[in-house]
């Protein structure tokens, strides 16, 4: 079985070959091998490789610069994903694509199911949505599966972020009204790797018959706060941290260029029911994460 990743040096992506490599032989592509901004060169990549399932972990994730740039943000999250999903289609492979619980707007005030209502507050959630969209249209052999709050100690992210800045500074002012469902990465990849052993027989026909949307973050929700206070108490290298007060603040006294959903956390028992998978609750994958 021939395995495809793109993204392959991302939060996600360079945590998929491990978890892939012992039923498959993986191939990965960067950003500097292959450009998603380039549908032509995603096709002509594809076409070459002849996979059995491709993992597309590659995306514009800048948030707040997307609000700037929407055009480069949708060319990469919505156009090239329409030509993953054709070409996956046309060469009769499954595909994996990971979207985003910033497809919603949080203002629901329990957890999101995948046929909740749409409505992006900017322009990187109607990015990602226009990639579903045309996965959908397009009747790709696709599995979507929407996250949160990835991060990674390995990457850039929220939570190496915070850990920086313990070091750093003495006191962090930390949004507090904003609630999500954290996500390590490494559960992310482990568990789409079960998805696809389990789709591996046939994998056009079984990601056909399986092919939508699936929801599949870490249990549990958490603040913005709380998720940084947990990876200040819980750092092993605590003893290193300058900082001695956290201190909540409100969305509206922490102006960034794109909205954020103020309550998203994702109801995942489809992905459950569907693939017997389930990422552990966000606290004890932190705990975990911290330790590696």
């Amino acid at each position: 079985m021939k395995i495809v990743v793109l993204g392959s040096k991302g939060q996600v992506g360079s945590r998929l070959e491990g978890a892939l490599a012992c039923f498959a032989e993986v191939k990965g592509f960067d950003h500097a091998a292959l450009d998603l901004g380039n549908p032509d060169a995603v096709r002509s990549a594809l076409r070459s490789e002849r996979p059995d399932v491709v993992v597309n972990a590659a995306a514009y994730t800048d948030v707040d610069a997307a609000e700037r740039d929407e055009a480069t943000a949708t060319r990469v999250n919505g156009d090239a994903v329409a030509a993953i999903g054709k070409e996956c289609r046309d060469l009769r492979a499954g595909l994996v694509h990971y979207s985003t619980d910033f497809v919603f707007d949080g203002r629901q005030s329990r957890p999101y199911r995948e046929d909740a209502p749409t409505a992006p507050l900017g322009a990187y959630g109607r990015s990602k949505l226009a990639g579903e969209r045309a996965l959908l249209d397009a009747r790709a052999p696709a599995i979507i599966l929407r996250t949160a709050w990835v991060y990674s100690l390995r990457r850039k992210s929220f939570v190496s972020s915070i850990l920086r800045l313990a070091r750093e500074r003495d006191v962090l002012e930390i949004v507090a009204d904003q609630v999500g469902s954290p996500t390590f990465a490494g559960d992310l990849a482990s568990a789409t790797a079960l998805i696809i052993y389990g789709l591996r027989g046939d994998p056009h026909g079984e990601f056909g018959d399986a092919r939508g949307v699936y929801h599949l973050a870490g249990g549990g929700a958490a603040t913005r706060f709380e998720l940084a206070s947990a990876a200040i108490a819980l750092d092993p290298r605590k003893q290193e941290h300058r900082v001695t007060r956290l201190e909540p603040v409100a969305t509206a006294d922490y102006p960034l260029p794109a909205p954020r959903p103020a309550f998203a956390p994702l109801d995942c028992r489809k992905a459950r029911d569907r693939f017997g998978v389930c990422l552990p609750d966000w606290k004890d994958a932190l705990a975990r994460a911290l330790c590696e």
